[in-house]
């Protein structure tokens, strides 16, 4: 029986060995996270200050900005910080208090996307009833249940893994804790977490973007058979294009890395796919939404025409 000894602390082996390079990514990490602050700030700030983007669609685009605020600031300072330390460490109660808080925004951000999918649906194929369905009670409601059953699906994985003993080595070969690279340095019998990982967080991601396409096919099916109208399906293509682009950005990603089983080969490929979903898609976000989106633009316009 192997020897087991109480872990205070794990060293994330970081983005690469190579000292040369350290500054280097810590000016284009510094970079991206600067942009997602502003890039989701602005448009967390007009959601909330101007009165024309007081409806459903925009009230859950505020609240994926604030996600994607929240989703880089788990990882991205404390990869900052490494990338200018000589010793990376992170204490046991940091690295599950880490683990917990990007499962729990990114399912967040996961099922959000869902209930995006669904307002665009009710606004474009049942137009009539859309005030009454997507009312600011239901919207609030949504929103909640997104949050809520998020929070309790990464209580699990943070509960599971902080229940395991550690023994292989402190050495984690990630930039951030996460549960696959700490399943890799547990002595006990880690299927159940596997299972979990693979199962529970798979369907969770996987099946939210199956609702999310079929939302989508329906919209254009209505379209196409019912409405008939070139024009409006032009129009409401471009509406929700945006948010098609944002749901491929995110999905793709997560998919590669959570319905894959963990092996040592897997560990570079996955590094560089948790950079895409951590980092590069919420800097992307408001980028894709304000260059699509005809009223963000001119609420933009309108409040940079008021400071200058």
């Amino acid at each position: 029986m192997e020897n087991v000894t109480t872990v205070n602390e794990f060293l994330l082996l970081g983005l690469t060995s190579v000292q040369e390079l350290q500054p280097f990514f810590f000016v284009i990490f510094l970079t991206i996270y600067l942009i997602n602050l502003l890039g989701n700030g602005a448009i967390l700030v007009m959601v909330i200050l101007e009165p024309k983007l007081h409806s459903p669609m925009y009230f859950f685009l505020g609240n994926l900005s604030c996600l994607d605020i929240c989703y880089s600031s788990v990882t991205l300072p404390k990869v900052l910080i490494n990338l200018v330390s000589t010793r990376k460490a992170i204490s046991f109660l940091g690295c599950i208090t880490q683990l917990h808080f990007f499962h729990f925004l990114g399912s967040t951000e996961a099922i959000l996307l869902v209930v995006m999918a669904f307002d665009r649906f009710v606004a474009i194929c049942n137009p009539l009833r859309y005030p009454i369905i997507m009312c600011p009670q239901m919207c609030v409601l949504l929103a909640a249940v997104a949050w809520l059953t998020s929070f309790l699906y990464a209580l699990m994985h943070s509960v599971m893994t902080a229940r395991l003993n550690f023994c292989h080595s402190q050495k984690l070969s990630h930039f951030f804790c996460d549960v696959k690279p700490l399943l890799e340095l547990a002595c006990d019998n880690t299927l159940l977490n596997q299972w979990l990982l693979s199962i529970v967080t798979g369907s969770i991601s996987m099946g939210a973007f199956f609702l999310t396409l079929l939302s989508y096919c329906y919209i254009i099916g209505f379209l196409l058979f019912k409405n008939r109208s070139c024009r409006t399906l032009r129009k409401a293509l471009s509406t929700c294009a945006s948010h098609f682009m944002v749901v491929c950005l995110f999905y793709g990603p997560v998919g590669f890395t959570y319905t894959r089983p963990a092996s040592a080969t897997s560990v570079i490929p996955d590094r560089m796919v948790a950079i895409i979903y951590s980092a590069v898609t919420p800097v992307l976000n408001p980028l894709i939404y304000t260059l699509r989106n005809k009223e963000v633009m001119l609420t933009l316009k309108k409040m940079f025409g008021r400071k200058f």
